[in-house]
């Protein structure tokens, strides 16, 4: 079951000039295993201070000694805004009831429904497998007593009488064993990332990197996958799909960049292929942004500092409202480290949660985002050696970009009885540029029908625009059977998008295009269909598990469809035309091809769940993916080249509480077979089909959170190769290890009697080193960012220094032969390339958040 928790919304006015106390932080109690399935709902009688402590706990209706207990500890780590009084804080005194239901029990089907409450759904929170309890609302009683009404007025409601509230928030799907993260991100917020991929370093095995710049999506590994920028990884915000279908750049780009993080509210990470949700390019595994501010009011934060960087953010949280409705918006310039890496973007988010009726809710969200920006690319090691190039250099000044991402997206949440629907529509308009060069002047061969010509420049021009529109929607439903809570899903999934997009090569003096690379114009359709059991044998054996068929259809029109000729006419030859209109011996015909065709997939996923067991959970996983076929690679009424991915593991975790810090490890064993692998191609810029590969590993993660300290922990060791020359896959690092630790608490002083919260966060990185092609290895990464904060009332400051120790690292490296007329006689031997990391940099923050009822 899925822990919930939440602020209630009164149903009746407080006091004039009463502001009820609101919690800021929120800890579920966790169901204890002696309870021995036992329902029950305790009530306790909280007391806050004026500064927002919780300073006495009672229990008012009580449900026994076991669960007393549990919800007892919970509150006494929950933290308050305090109530005011005419804007003075002061004591106040809330009534906290706590349900309480065994694991994997419906939330929906235990809460009572009292009449026309004011709904208030969720946050959802983390790393709990097996929490028991929830707490079902706030009740404020407020600070001082009302007037007492007029003689002869009807009687009324008290206004400190406590008011119960339903709760209603997304939930879940259950988990799907070891693998399944669900990330809450809280305090972890405080260790430094420049923006939502990052947040993704909170899941094992992840590695980051970027040769495009700002603007470009970032290069992202997992479990052995060079996933590139997501074509095997499946990422989505709020369920509406991030993966760019028909990208030039690579099909499944997924570009986060218009996630502000501030707005993360946690984010789940399935680590391979075992969720019959999974959809297209769940290769590696899926990531899901879910969106919400914790912080209610508005908020304005200011940042400077290296390289000219600034950012302003504008965060608004009516009071009033759920975590879930926020407005959000930043403006960013940089003029980046080295040469050639400024950048300027700007972003807005927004999303409202409504309610409808007693058990629905709706939520309307939207976003704008535009950035245009510079990159450096990759340089020669050996220029770099000899001193003709410094290391944060560049070959070519026209690399860079620009792109924009606007969407809206639609969600319905409703009950009836035991079963549980939701609906999603989604509409999204997208364009990029990007502008690349990896080899030089290397590839602009002189052939027999081209005029002269001498190397013109391997600048790559990639321009995609695309629309997409999309529906999503399951119905599910739980039952008792055989004493044991059984659930069913079944959904869809359908998508749509139309898609242009080109490829050019750039001449280097005049900047203007002299070869087409591609030019297609694509309609792809994907509808899926699926089927989720949850069926538990006994409260130790469960079974999850169903599959996923879908069905690709594609309709490519290729405007450059012939490039050469075999047998050309001496009259009349094609001299430096890219896109042709005669084939051989000069017989006419359009440049443009049509290709349609159709091809389904299904995909049969299940885990087995034994425990918990003294708090642990031992799980294995079995399950297939996908990744669609790029519209490049489609011939007319061929079969699609789906990649054939089968990936599955075993692993056991460990969750529970010890000494008031709650604890949750995990160990996982894992092994994924794909068929037809895609290779990164430096000539081609892109990835291109390449032969089967095996991937083997172990996984290791722990969490750990205190009263004043949150830290998370990970380490992946992987051997990722060939299976045809058993050699190692290039660019994939075999050991990730990542630490993120957050400290918190108040200061040993106080300013004007206020107190002030201090907070610390430090993020660990090490990778080992990669293998390159030509049997070369990389260097290692060991990084460590850095960030120290001050909060006073409304104000902040932070301070925040990204490779705190200044490593001098090379970010990604390859081997490959390139000619950038560096040298007077220039090799074609494969050489190392690499593209810097950055130095070190400092970044000072103010912020300032303005309370108030919205």
């Amino acid at each position: 079951m899925a822990a919930l928790s939440v602020v209630a919304q009164p149903a009746f006015a407080q006091p004039k000039g009463v502001v009820p106390p609101r919690p800021v932080s929120r800890v579920d109690a966790t169901y204890p295993r002696e309870a021995n399935k036992q329902h029950g709902e305790v009530v306790l009688g909280v007391t806050i201070d004026a500064e927002g402590h919780v300073q006495a706990v009672e229990v008012l209706d009580s449900a026994g000694k076991l669960l007393d207990d549990a919800a007892v500890r919970a509150a006494w780590q929950w933290t308050f805004e305090p109530a005011q009084r005419n804007g003075t804080p002061v004591a106040a005194k809330v009534r906290i009831p706590f349900h309480f239901a065994p694991p994997e029990d419906p939330p929906h089907d235990s809460v009572p429904s009292p009449p026309a409450p004011r709904l208030a759904p969720s946050n959802t929170v983390e790393e709990a497998p097996s929490p028991g309890a929830r707490a079902i609302g706030t009740e404020a009683a407020a600070p001082s007593a009302p007037a007492p009404a007029p003689a002869g007025a009807p009687a009324a409601a008290s206004e400190t009488d406590p008011h119960t509230v339903t709760i209603i928030g997304h939930t879940r799907p259950p988990t799907r064993g070891a693998s399944d993260f669900n990330i809450r991100v809280g305090q972890l917020a405080n260790v430094p990332r420049k923006n939502a991929a990052e947040m993704l370093k909170l899941a094992p095995g992840i590695l980051l990197t970027n040769d495009g710049g700002e603007g470009h999506a970032e290069q992202v590994f997992l479990r052995g996958f060079d996933a590139r920028e997501g074509q095997d990884v499946e990422f989505t915000v709020g369920g509406v799909p991030i993966n760019d279908v028909g990208h030039p750049h690579g099909n499944g780009y997924a570009d986060t960049h218009f996630i502000l993080p501030e707005v993360v509210e946690s984010l789940r990470v399935v680590e391979g292929p075992f969720d019959p949700r999974q959809g297209n390019f769940a290769v590696a595994g899926s990531a899901d942004y879910e969106l919400g501010l914790r912080e209610r009011g508005f908020t304005a934060k200011y940042t400077h500092g290296s390289f000219n960087t600034q950012r302003m953010l504008l965060l608004w949280g009516p009071q009033g409202e759920t975590t879930h409705t926020f407005g959000a918006g930043e403006l960013f310039k940089t003029d980046g480290f080295g040469q050639n890496r400024d950048a300027r973007r700007g972003s807005v988010m927004g999303q409202y949660e409504g309610h409808i009726g007693e058990r629905g809710t709706y939520r309307i969200t939207g976003q704008a985002f535009a950035i245009d920006y510079h990159s450096a690319g990759v340089l020669r090691q050996d220029d770099v050696d000899a001193g003709r190039k410094q290391f944060f250099d560049t070959y070519d000044f026209n690399q860079g970009g620009n792109s924009s991402r606007y969407s809206i997206a639609a969600d319905l949440e409703t009950r009836t009885g035991n079963a549980f629907f939701r609906q999603q529509a989604y509409v999204i308009a997208r364009t990029q540029r990007i502008r690349e060069n990896f080899t030089g002047f290397l590839l602009d061969t002189q052939t027999p029908l081209q005029n002269p010509h001498g190397q013109r420049g391997d600048l790559i021009d990639m321009n995609m625009t695309s629309t997409t529109l999309g529906l999503k929607g399951f119905g599910r439903s739980r039952q008792k059977v055989l004493g044991e809570t059984q659930e069913a899903e079944f959904g869809y999934f359908a998508r749509a998008d139309r898609v242009s997009g080109t490829q050019h090569r750039i001449e280097n003096a005049t900047q203007v295009p002299y070869h087409v690379d591609s030019d297609l114009d694509s309609t792809m359709t994907d509808l899926g269909l699926y089927g989720d059991l949850n069926l538990r044998a006994n409260k130790w054996i469960t079974l999850r598990g169903g599959a996923r068929a879908d069905l690709f259809t594609y309709n490519v029109l290729n405007n450059c469809a012939v490039d050469s000729i075999a047998h050309p006419t001496r009259d009349n030859p094609p001299g430096d035309a890219s896109c042709l209109s005669q084939q051989d011996f000069g017989r006419y015909r359009e440049p443009v091809q049509r290709t349609t065709t159709a091809s389904t997939a299904v995909m049969p996923r299940g885990s087995l769940l034994l425990g918990p067991f003294a708090g642990f959970t031992f799980s294995g996983s079995i399950g297939k993916g996908v990744r669609s076929i790029d519209p490049n690679y489609i011939t007319q009424d061929a079969r699609t080249p789906f990649a054939d991915i089968l990936a599955y593991e075993g692993g056991v975790q460990f969750a529970r509480e010890i000494s008031k810090v709650e604890i949750v490890a995990r160990s996982i064993f894992f092994q994924t077979k794909v068929d037809r692998d895609l290779i990164f191609s430096e000539t081609a810029g892109r990835n291109v089909l390449g032969g089967g590969t095996t991937r083997t590993g172990w996984v290791g993660a722990l969490r750990a959170t205190g009263s004043f300290f949150d830290e998370s922990f990970n380490v992946t060791f992987v051997k990722s190769t060939f299976d045809d020359t058993h050699l190692l896959v290039p660019y994939v690092p075999d050991v990730v290890v990542r630490s993120d630790t957050a400290l918190f608490a108040p200061m040993p002083f106080r300013i004007a009697n206020k107190e002030v919260r201090g907070t610390l966060g430090i993020g660990v990185t090490n990778v080992g080193r990669r293998p390159l092609p030509y049997g070369q290895r990389s260097d290692t990464i060991f990084t460590v960012d850095a960030s120290a904060s001050l909060k006073w009332t409304a104000y902040e400051v932070a301070l925040t220094s990204t490779n705190l120790f200044d490593s001098k690292y090379r970010l990604g490296e390859y081997n490959f032969a390139s000619d950038f007329h560096s040298q007077a006689s220039p090799t074609l031997v494969p050489m190392r390339h690499f593209s810097a990391g950055s130095p070190r940099a400092i970044f000072v923050t103010f912020g300032i958040t303005f309370g108030g009822e919205g």
